[in-house]
């Protein structure tokens, strides 16, 4: 599935990899195939955003795109992968939920709305599927991605989370 009407323009004299992008806008889409580029985009962004992780294998990623409560959203400029934002759509006895999770947009094109992009598409997404709210949660030293969030719209809660290892 592509939202193909959902692009958001450039400005004039932003450049990433040394690409100008004049005329480009960022293009969104919803991963639909677990294609040799994507999974090639996912080791290359994915250890920006946590040096923890393993590197995702092809059957992960195609888990992924053939699950129908979890989206990976890809964000392309001049037709190349520069951010990715997985969405979990799931029901519950009280609410249909939406949250997302592991934004990561390439350190080379980052501050031109590319999380921006990344996240309306999801939001817009949620919302198509019946989500009342989208949820997220984000490191308070992750301070440009917390400005992003704020300004489209999210607000932070009054709430805890808690992690337990399983291992």
């Amino acid at each position: 599935m592509t939202l193909s009407n959902f692009s958001v323009k450039i400005g004039i004299t932003d450049t990433i990899n040394n690409m100008s992008l004049a005329e480009s806008a960022v293009s969104v889409e919803i991963a639909s195939v677990a294609a040799d580029e994507l999974l090639d985009a996912c080791h290359r962004l994915i250890p920006q955003l946590s040096s923890s992780a393993k590197p995702m294998t092809n059957s992960e990623l195609l888990e992924i795109v053939n699950s129908e409560s979890t989206l990976m959203f890809v964000a392309r400029v001049n037709n190349e992968i520069v951010g990715l934002l997985t969405l979990a759509i799931f029901r519950i006895p009280t609410a249909m939920r939406a949250w997302i999770e592991d934004v990561v947009v390439d350190s080379s094109a980052r501050g031109h709305g590319v999380g921006e992009a990344l996240n309306l598409a999801a939001i817009a997404e949620a919302k198509r599927r019946g989500a009342k709210t989208v949820d997220l949660t984000s490191r308070p030293s992750r301070e440009a991605a917390n400005k992003l969030y704020q300004r489209i719209g999210f607000v932070e809660r009054d709430t805890n989370v808690y992690r337990f290892d399983v291992q």
